[in-house]
């Protein structure tokens, strides 16, 4: 009987998840925040950063910023490039929490399934997420990126909660609207969040 060859033998031999989270005296997750643009999913995770960084917990954050100006500058707003763009986040995304680290995702991601996709390659225990539920007029209002604006005029194709959907999320483990509370509270709820999984 021939035996299948592992031609992928390095995995075998990297150090594994437990031994970076031994390291680093943390263990690695994924908080997924979803919402409009604009609902404040960025500055929260700026504020979360803050303060797990003064617990001495390791955190990084993937924006839509940091990483449309890099690993997916190619892709465009096309319904197969937006699936694309949130599943490379994804596997990103896993290489970060498989490293031990408290990663901080922040993307529109305005899908039941896009949301679906990226818990399954991160994995349904490590994935936690959390609804910036903002209403759109607020959204609308704050117009960070004057993005709302453009969408109005139809220079903006398919921009989600004007001329395309936002399917909210059905059970996610946080639903913060900015617009009822400080920031302050806001990082501080999720920051419970985190550390109740580290415990």
């Amino acid at each position: 009987m021939t035996m299948t060859r592992n031609i992928y033998p390095i995995y075998d031999k990297m150090m594994t998840r437990a031994d970076k989270e031994a390291l680093l005296h943390q263990r690695g997750m994924m908080i997924w925040f979803t919402g409009l643009s604009g609902s404040g999913k960025s500055t929260i995770a700026l504020g979360v950063e803050r303060e797990l960084h003064a617990r001495g917990l390791l955190c990084r954050i993937l924006d839509g910023d940091n990483i449309r100006s890099g690993i997916n500058a190619g892709l465009g707003f096309s319904a197969d490039d937006r699936r694309e763009n949130i599943r490379r986040i994804a596997e990103v995304g896993r290489l970060f929490v498989d490293t031990g680290i408290i990663t901080l995702a922040a993307f529109v991601s305005p899908t039941e399934a896009y949301r679906t996709m990226a818990r399954t390659i991160i994995g349904d225990a490590d994935f936690h997420e959390v609804y910036v539920s903002t209403p759109l007029d607020e959204c609308e209002r704050r117009d960070v990126k004057g993005l709302y604006a453009r969408a109005r005029r139809g220079e903006v194709k398919d921009f989600t909660g004007i001329s395309a959907p936002f399917e909210p999320p059905t059970r996610p483990a946080l639903d913060i609207d900015t617009s009822r509370q400080p920031l302050e509270t806001s990082v501080e709820q999720v920051v419970e969040l985190i550390m109740k999984h580290q415990q």
